[in-house]
């Protein structure tokens, strides 16, 4: 008896309860191309992950949900184990060949690949980004990507380039997108992003200087804030939100 995540595309295959299938068989028939692999979670327990050919409907006790919407169903645990094994999906899928020799790779641990001709071994690569929370007394900086889908507001975030460190990023992304310098960069938490393979590094700073200017290639919209003129803020689940609701959470204690 086993739990089975079960992928098509960016949607995860639950019960009608909003569980991770489990049992002895998968929970759908699988064609004979279709590989399980297994992975096992940060608690020591071992799961089962397919790639579906097509999205699963009209089973009886089952059903289909976006990876992003099933945070608000799974336990904390199972979001992030259904994230690496979504990580995983997506690498296998990217990276069939040797990059020195050019050979089809084999598996050779549940993260990891060996090419069989060469031997160099190729493991899973993390794009990391960093994001920050920047303070001005009872405000708050918060900027609308042009990226986003929706119209919510979130924190400025970027990409950490070759031979940065990430408070260096925090620095620089902050001064590309706003034209602002920041102090007292503290570290807050991080978080997996799997979409597709990204760690989100959080940060709080304080404001120490400058007057805001927008980067318009990349942000639509932005602006210090109050709790009482504050934008519509991330979907919960994001560390984006984690920091934002941090924020709400200290200043209403004052």
């Amino acid at each position: 008896m086993t739990r089975y995540f079960a992928f098509c595309q960016g949607d995860i295959l639950l019960t009608d309860k909003g569980d991770i299938p489990f049992g002895i068989n998968p929970p759908v028939p699988l064609k004979p191309w279709q590989t399980i692999t297994t992975v096992t979670s940060a608690g020591g327990d071992e799961c089962r992950v397919v790639r579906l050919d097509a999205p699963v409907s009209g089973v009886e006790g089952l059903q289909m949900t976006a990876l992003r919407k099933a945070f608000l169903i799974l336990s904390p645990q199972d979001y992030q184990l259904a994230g690496k094994c979504q990580e995983l999906l997506y690498w296998d899928q990217t990276s069939r060949y040797c990059g020195v020799c050019g050979s089809p790779l084999n598996w050779q641990t549940s993260i990891s690949k060996q090419c069989p001709d060469c031997g160099k071994e190729w493991w899973p690569s993390l794009a990391v980004a960093t994001i920050v929370r920047v303070e001005r007394g009872d405000e708050i900086l918060m900027v609308h990507s042009r990226n986003f889908r929706g119209r919510f507001y979130g924190l400025v975030a970027g990409f950490v380039e070759t031979g940065e460190t990430l408070e260096e990023c925090v620095q620089r992304e902050v001064w590309e997108e706003t034209h602002l310098r920041i102090r007292n960069l503290r570290y807050f938490g991080s978080q997996p992003w799997p979409y597709p393979c990204g760690l989100m590094v959080g940060f709080t700073a304080d404001y120490e200087s400058g007057e805001l200017k927008l980067q318009k290639e990349e942000l639509a919209g932005g602006g210090w804030f109050t709790r009482e003129n504050m934008p519509q803020p991330p979907a919960p689940g994001s560390i984006a939100r984690q920091l934002i609701d941090d924020w709400i959470e200290r200043k209403s204690k004052r």
